[in-house]
């Protein structure tokens, strides 16, 4: 959801498709839908590495020629993978801007640690898709009524989705700080006093891996007090 450029005509093409024209003869065998499923499955069982339109087309027991009917390429494969992983925006709860905002950022994770993989794609230079917009929707919806410009608006919801991606970088591994810390426990001990902020900080174990809240809460900190000022 981040560093968008202006899309090619393949992209626009298969993310926002004319209503298609009624025509006489046999259903296609394969639909875009059918073809972005596949490819789901094989990044979620394999790695985003997996995915290629050959083996996308063996999955679907197909050719790679006729994938191509309907999907120009990998990058047109990629936007439609990305939109469809990210699927819908929940409903919001929550009568404040600032609840409504939290719910997004969690939203976002929940969906992000569904398909991990999302993140590199998201990060890319790419067009959004419908579900991808109808979460800048959903976002920009709630900040209507803060004295904020709309690319203020935006940006707030770059910082939080920045938060969010960063964050899932580091949870390719369970409880992350943790892991880190039982991995240089040995070395803090031993060298207590070289680094003594360091090693009081890792033992400090009251708010290990919440840096998921702890970033939501300071961004949304930062946030309110910009109202406040302008208020």
């Amino acid at each position: 959801m981040e560093n968008e450029l202006p899309p090619s005509a393949g992209a626009a093409a298969v993310l926002w498709p004319m209503p298609p024209r009624t025509k006489r003869g046999p259903k296609p065998r394969f639909s875009i839908d059918g073809i972005t499923e596949a490819a789901l499955v094989i990044a979620d069982r394999d790695g985003l590495a997996a995915v290629t339109m050959q083996s996308v087309a063996e999955a679907l027991g197909t050719t790679k020629m006729a994938l191509y009917r309907h999907v120009p390429g990998r990058t047109e494969l990629d936007a439609l993978l990305l939109d469809r992983a990210i699927g819908t925006c929940p409903p919001l709860r929550g009568e404040d801007w600032r609840s409504a905002l939290d719910d997004w950022a969690s939203h976002l994770h929940a969906r992000a640690r569904q398909h991990p993989w999302t993140v590199e794609l998201a990060q890319r230079p790419h067009l959004p898709g419908p579900h991808e917009l109808g979460w800048f929707e959903a976002g920009l919806a709630a900040t209507t009524a803060l004295p904020l410009s709309g690319g203020e608006r935006l940006d707030a919801l770059v910082l939080l989705t920045g938060h969010v991606f960063s964050l899932m970088r580091q949870e390719s591994m369970p409880h992350p700080e943790a892991t880190l810390a039982a991995g240089i426990a040995d070395i803090l001990t031993v060298r207590s006093e070289d680094f003594p902020h360091t090693a009081a900080a890792f033992a400090d174990t009251s708010t290990r891996d919440d840096a998921l809240r702890f970033g939501l809460d300071r961004i949304l900190d930062g946030i309110g007090a910009l109202v406040s000022r302008r208020s």
